[in-house]
């Protein structure tokens, strides 16, 4: 049996981005840091909550880079004057990535709770039918 590689497809044409996107969501979705769920709250509406204890709302960016939603973390170190004598609560930074279909929009970001709570709406597309002109010679 033949494995199918997906962009070398004769009947694919323009799809080659797409193993590179796929290769680079898996390798970001390794890491295990914020715990996080997506859930469809409707047909077209997604929301993806991150569980982001201790940060504050200037600890965190998120920003749409060229079709990916970037959800960045860091937070500050603790005054050094502090003396722990247990340290089980880390300050550490995180990036979490998400690729986003061609319609899917970013319409709201909310934190409560501790928890991040990004809202990602489908638009759907207006379906366009061109006649293309043919010429001779």
């Amino acid at each position: 049996m033949t494995k199918f590689v997906f962009p070398s497809h004769p009947l694919l044409l323009g799809f080659e981005p797409l193993e590179r996107l796929v290769e680079r969501t898996a390798r970001a979705g390794a890491e295990g840091y914020p715990p996080f769920n997506i859930e469809l709250a409707e047909p077209n509406r997604f929301v993806i909550t991150l569980a982001v204890a201790g940060f504050a709302l200037a600890d965190i960016a998120v920003t749409l880079e060229d079709r990916q939603l970037v959800i960045h973390g860091q937070q500050d170190d603790p005054e050094p004057e502090r003396v722990f004598l247990h340290r089980g609560i880390a300050t550490r930074q995180f990036r979490r990535v998400f690729a986003l279909a061609e319609g899917v929009e970013v319409s709201g970001a909310h934190m409560d709770n501790g928890l991040l709570q990004i809202t990602l709406e489908r638009c759907e597309p207006e379906t366009v039918v061109r006649t293309i002109p043919i010429t001779r010679g």
